[in-house]
């Protein structure tokens, strides 16, 4: 009677059946690579949260009251009160100027940095999301509003302006001495909380070329998309530079040019073979081998031997007719040494992943143990592939 095959197998028989498959439909351009220029950018500033209940930065951070002071005084409001120092010459005027400090010296403001990702070929007037952080005292950003702000760019620039009511995933609860938070309360979001100001240049619409950047640096892959490409539109119209970049000609108007990248962003490239790599997580146990893996002839054994020691105390009683005989202590040791009967097991060259995994199945090895395994493999020289620990 035949016996019949275990369901893994056909189960790693689907897996290389779905393999075929996209090795004949390959991957889209749009999913392998990327237009040169066409990114986001980021975007910086600084500003001040109100309407905290009482967990602002207060007088612990100076510069939350003096960038109050500075923006009440841009909006036309005499912070100082009716007196300077030159002028302060009774004690009235002193206990003025003391009440005005300490008016300063709020509990429902605080310094907080402000950051932003605008999308590539973002207009003015458009709107994205932005990031707020504390940077000083604060305990809690929940219920603040955040003032109108200036977004800079790394040339210094303002590009946008943020506003807006914050919204901070995190809660918390103390009692009888125990606190418990979940989240941070000193970092909050405003949806749509930026206005793009000044729109930021891209090469799209300027450069004679557009370049295409492989994701994963491949010459096979740069070349098979050169091809296909060429293929596509004709001769000469795709060029490689390198293993990353792939240079277009792309039409002059700007509708031809976006109808052009529209149907090479679809096009269907093979990309060639990653290279060999096995990536362990030492801290989960976790094991990813590619299936570019190969391993030469090598002899394997795993186990683990385990001694065991064992001490008895006991009292040696001298005879009654000893002359001279005194009790001592006596200490007895067993000692006992266990092996598992593990056997060894043969990799025969040029073997695959699927090998590898059964060999070390059979030795009933755990994910820790498959990582020790791995690593004498690739010390020995008989695992070709890059071993990748993180």
């Amino acid at each position: 009677m035949k016996k019949k095959r275990p369901t893994f197998k056909l189960i790693v028989f689907f897996v290389f059946l779905l393999a075929q498959q996209n090795s004949v439909y390959g991957d889209r351009v749009k999913d392998i690579a990327d237009v040169a220029g066409v990114r986001s950018n980021h975007l910086v500033g600084y500003g001040l949260v109100v309407g905290l209940a009482g967990t602002g930065d207060g007088k612990d951070l100076p510069i939350a009251g003096q960038s109050l002071k500075t923006m009440l005084s841009g909006l036309g409001v005499a912070v100082d009160g009716p007196v300077s120092d030159y002028d302060l010459r009774t004690e009235i005027a002193n206990d003025i100027k003391q009440n005005v400090k300490k008016d300063l010296e709020v509990d429902n403001v605080a310094a907080v940095m402000i950051t932003a990702e605008v999308p590539p070929f973002a207009k003015p007037g458009q709107k994205f999301d932005v990031n707020v952080s504390a940077i000083g005292k604060s305990e809690s950003l929940r219920g603040g509003s955040l003032l109108l702000s200036p977004l800079r760019g790394v040339d210094g620039s303002i590009y946008g302006l943020a506003q807006g009511g914050l919204t901070v995933m995190a809660a918390g609860a103390e009692g009888a001495g125990t606190s418990v938070q979940i989240g941070v309360a000193t970092s909050g979001r405003i949806p749509n909380g930026g206005i793009l100001e000044k729109m930021i240049e891209t090469p799209f619409d300027k450069s004679e070329h557009i370049v295409l950047n492989v994701k994963d640096g491949d010459f096979t892959t740069a070349n098979a998309l050169t091809s296909t490409i060429n293929e596509t539109f004709g001769p000469g119209v795709a060029s490689a530079v390198d293993g990353v970049s792939v240079a277009v000609k792309a039409p002059r108007d700007l509708t031809q040019r976006v109808s052009f990248m529209s149907m090479i962003e679809n096009l269907e490239v093979e990309p060639g073979e990653p290279p060999a790599r096995v990536v362990i997580n030492s801290r989960t146990g976790t094991a990813v081998i590619n299936r570019s893996v190969r391993v030469t002839a090598a002899a394997v054994t795993h186990g683990t031997i385990s001694v065991r020691i064992s001490a008895t105390n006991e009292v040696s009683q001298a005879g009654a007719l000893a002359e001279g005989g005194q009790t001592q202590a006596v200490q007895n040791v067993d000692i006992q040494i266990d092996e598992p009967d593990n056997k060894m097991f043969l990799f025969k060259p040029g073997i695959e992943l699927q090998d590898i995994v059964d060999a070390v199945n059979q030795v009933g090895a755990t994910p820790s143990s498959l990582i020790a395994i791995l690593e004498a493999l690739r010390r020995s020289g008989s695992l070709r592939a890059e071993l990748v620990v993180i």
